[in-house]
């Protein structure tokens, strides 16, 4: 069965695989922080077993010896235990926090798409903070169960002084426990809303920073940072809520707390007032009463770091969950095979139906931009075949029986908005390091200007989203990119809209060269490239209405003229 496959995984089956895979590392690290615990609760026993003997006249350098030995040990004890004990359990946690980055990561760039209804900015904050939150959980459980230690043993030691007095601690510490877990579900539910929010407001962001140049193009940006400051208010009032939620659970913890070791120590003094424990017992009891307060606080805050593990991990699983929006097949096409559109309907396309013979260069001149979008779209597998009419074909085999990867080994779609990524020129053409065509795609695309400026060549720091390029830089540096995959069929939306008419010419006359043989189509207006390729199809209306060469179509059809002249 496939991952895509998968039954889905709610918010309580992630935490499961949380606690599951990291079950050694939670033994290792409860069973040091318990000792830490038994450690911090023993040291306020021993302090009272010194003044009991003390007080029993047992004096003397021996016993004082073993008192310090004995002190020394606790110490030693504590200080390794929790050094050790978080190391374990902060790297387990630290390691669990990267898988599930991973996962999420892995479920966003998987061929096919999965039916999320987020943003990519919602997903970023997922696939960061919420992982963060729930693996948290790893080290929620153990540090549970040690303050838990820390309750027993305390119980314990006072019960063997008088049984009301551990009675006292056991009975404090289930009422407190009672009323924070019923405070913590509500600390459950803002912060899965408090996250939404945030999520919604980093999703805008996002949105903003990639359609900044526009927006600042025609004054819109005001009015985009108007609706971002809504969203990010209403995150910001939300937070407000969660932290009002928290400091009430935690006021009324610690408040709970301190009401509990008030009543160990008021006992204790009652016991002893009235000769029913010893003054090294009362010693212990007041030690423990003050001592309890730490695990006590740490015991009652866990509830509310489980509900937030919980709700971060309701979240991861409205991705990793999710299912995929097509099952594809899982057929791979053979090199060098046509590429046919066969009565697709799809958006502006209409029945469109044509051919492009292995080898061939083909240009398609699209009368409405729309429909070309929806063409490119069709073609890159962003659209799954199951989602429109018709079939688009490799080598004879439609799009719906091969896997997407298969698909886009073979067909690269290079879209007219191509992003480009902090690094280099050489990091953006050739990513993976292993084109053997980069030297002549940097030439075929004309970046070869670009090279040249800059000292560094190829190696020239290139901004994120190539903030330090020009418009037409850009887009030559997307081209050059497609054009060093080398890919079996390359598909070109729009290569050339931001370059010059020379430069426009010396780039059809690269791209035709350099993809002799290969199949190449590409969508564009661009009366260079037009003429370049082998014959250009005229889509109008979602439909081919001619099928010719560029000159033979301006000799001939006059709205073919006034669409591409220039």
């Amino acid at each position: 069965m496939t991952t895509d496959q998968k039954s889905p995984r709610p918010g309580a089956d992630i935490l499961r695989t949380a606690l599951r895979r990291n079950t050694g590392a939670m033994v290792w690290g409860t069973v040091l922080m318990g000792l830490y615990q038994a450690g911090e609760t023993a040291f306020p026993i021993a302090l009272g077993l010194i003044v009991e003997h003390a007080m029993r006249g047992e004096r003397g350098l021996g016993p004082l010896a073993v008192s310090i030995g004995a002190l020394a040990v606790i110490i030693t004890t504590v200080s390794l235990s929790w050094r050790f004990g978080m190391r374990i359990l902060q790297k387990a946690n630290t390691t669990e926090a990267h898988r599930w980055r991973v996962e999420v990561a892995s479920c966003g760039l998987q061929p096919v798409a999965r039916d999320v209804d987020l943003k990519s900015g919602e997903v970023l904050t997922i696939a960061t903070e919420d992982a963060d939150q729930t693996a948290d959980i790893v080290e929620v459980v153990p540090m549970l169960i040690s303050s838990l230690v820390a309750v027993v043993v305390a119980a314990v030691a006072l019960g063997l002084a008088d049984l009301r007095l551990g009675a006292l601690v056991i009975a404090g510490t289930a009422a407190i426990l009672t009323v924070l877990s019923v405070m913590s579900r509500r600390i459950g539910a803002s912060t899965r809303e408090q996250q939404a929010r945030v999520a919604r407001a980093g999703a805008k962001v996002a949105d903003l920073i990639a359609g900044l140049r526009p927006l600042h193009g025609f004054g819109g940006n005001h009015a985009a940072f108007g609706s971002y400051r809504k969203v990010s208010t209403e995150a910001k009032r939300q937070a407000i809520t969660v932290a009002r939620v928290n400091g009430v659970y935690e006021g009324t913890a610690l408040a709970l707390n301190a009401v509990l070791a008030a009543a160990v120590t008021l006992t204790a003094g009652w016991l002893a007032f009235d000769r029913q424990i010893t003054i090294g017992e009362l010693v212990m009891a007041v030690g423990l009463a003050q001592f309890i307060m730490e695990p006590l606080k740490l015991f009652s805050e866990m509830p509310k770091y489980v509900m937030i593990a919980r709700a971060s991990a309701d979240r991861m699983a409205l991705v990793l969950a999710a299912p995929p929006v097509t099952v594809p097949g899982d057929g791979r096409p053979a090199d060098g095979g046509d590429l046919e559109v066969d009565s697709v309907t799809h958006g502006e396309l209409t029945g469109l139906k044509f051919r492009v013979r292995a080898g061939e260069f083909v240009a398609v001149a699209v009368y409405q931009p729309r429909a070309a979008a929806d063409l490119a779209a069709v073609l890159a597998v962003n659209v799954p075949p199951d989602a429109y009419e018709g079939a688009v074909r490799l080598d004879g085999r439609a799009y719906a029986d091969l896997s997407v990867d298969a698909v886009r080994a073979h067909v690269l779609v290079n879209p007219y908005d191509g992003e480009i990524f902090a690094g280099t020129l050489r990091t953006n053409i050739d990513p993976s390091g292993t084109s053997r065509t980069l030297s002549e795609a940097v030439e075929a695309s004309m970046l070869t200007d670009v090279v040249a400026l800059h000292r560094e060549g190829l190696d020239h720091a290139v901004r994120d989203r190539g903030a330090n390029l020009s418009g037409g830089q850009r887009q030559r540096l997307s081209l050059a990119r497609a054009l060093a995959a080398d890919t079996d069929v390359l598909v070109l939306h729009d290569p050339t809209t931001a370059v010059d008419a020379v430069t426009e010419q010396l780039i059809a006359r690269g791209v035709a060269k350099l993809r002799r043989g290969r199949t190449t189509v590409v969508l564009t207006s661009s009366p260079a490239l037009l003429d370049a390729a082998d014959r250009v199809l005229v889509l109008d209306g979602g439909a081919v209405v001619a099928d010719d060469t560029h000159r033979n179509l301006l000799a001939t059809d006059e709205a073919y003229c006034l669409a591409v002249a220039r």
